[in-house]
């Protein structure tokens, strides 16, 4: 993959079902890097979209970012990884993380432990994919004489969707790779590195082939006021959902980030973010100040910036923008 396009696309969970292949292969098309599917619930499937678009495209890396540790038992995730893996070989990226806590609540699975349910799903979904037969009934998960009829010995990329300072060093522990979410900003980015550092020395693990996507709240436009308005809205609404982490803690806004939700109200919220928020933890404006943004995320750690275009609407005119005036300037 090192000789793409360090710059990916995340597709967007409202994206129709029906127009999902039609949107992966334009993506492919048009150079980018890394073609990547959330599994928001209750929104599209991951494996299932990520099949799909395997399917549809020639030979873009397609990510699945993230399953929920907690929403499959670790032996139907390797079920589903080693199937996609052995059709095509080399291209899929398994993100595994704890799952927003409010849609797990829903589905009552939410863990009691989520760092043990997450080590547990990523280390025993690698055995069985190696062809091992596994029984534990001492675990989060149980697992009676289960192995894989289909294992892949070749392995899968299996990567962690986590952001507190002992998850991370658990990613950097046990995992490929640590899918960073869309307010995952320079300074947190390092942050990052660091911890999963300190987990990959734990692990005789090369924290320097440790993979970070960062997916980044995204809006190019010929009118930078318009692409940062744009910004600021989709920011207020992921700051409502997330509220104060370590994200943000990494830039020392947790108190105030705080009062400004209590407003409450999203339009409230967005109006009082401060201008320096936007352009810290978006990459909005025009084209050529997008690309000195997806510059600093990949000086500072990301190993592929992984854009999700705002507003959903305007998706197909940003990423035409972004292929003919940032992509080639990358």
């Amino acid at each position: 993959m090192t000789d793409r396009s360090p710059v990916g696309v995340l597709v967007h969970g409202t994206t129709p079902p029906e127009k999902l292949v039609e949107v992966c292969i334009g993506i492919e098309k048009a150079g980018y890097g890394e073609l990547w599917l959330s599994e928001d619930y209750f929104f599209l499937g991951g494996p299932t979209s990520a099949a799909m678009a395997l399917q549809a495209t020639r030979d873009i890396p397609v990510g699945i970012g993230i399953l929920s540790a907690v929403v499959r038992h670790p032996a139907v995730t390797a079920m589903e990884v080693s199937t996609l893996t052995r059709a095509y070989p080399g291209r899929l990226v398994a993100g595994i993380g704890h799952g927003v806590p409010f849609w797990t609540k829903q589905m009552g699975l939410y863990p009691k432990s989520p760092l043990r349910s997450l080590r547990a799903v990523i280390e025993t979904t690698r055995a069985l994919l190696a062809g091992e037969t596994l029984t534990i009934d001492d675990g989060p998960f149980v697992f009676d004489n289960v192995s894989l009829v289909h294992p892949n010995p070749a392995g899968a990329q299996l990567y962690a969707g986590v952001i507190g300072p002992k998850s991370l060093e658990l990613a950097g522990e046990i995992a490929d790779g640590t899918v960073m979410s869309v307010i995952a900003a320079p300074e947190y980015l390092r942050f990052a590195r660091q911890h999963i550092a300190v987990g990959a020395a734990k692990a005789g693990r090369d924290a320097a082939a440790h993979r970070i996507p960062t997916f980044v709240i995204y809006r190019a436009d010929l009118d930078g006021d318009v692409a940062r308005a744009a910004a600021r809205e989709a920011l207020a609404f992921y700051l409502q959902a997330v509220g104060p982490t370590p994200m943000t803690g990494a830039y020392d806004i947790n108190e105030r980030l705080a009062e400004i939700l209590a407003l409450g109200d999203l339009d409230r919220i967005s109006a009082a973010l401060p201008e320096e928020w936007v352009e810290t933890f978006t990459i909005a404006g025009t084209p050529k100040e997008c690309v000195g943004k997806i510059r600093a995320f990949l000086n500072a750690g990301a190993t592929s910036v992984v854009l999700a275009p705002f507003p959903a609407e305007a998706n197909d005119s940003i990423l035409e923008l972004t292929a003919a005036d940032v992509l080639p300037h990358i």
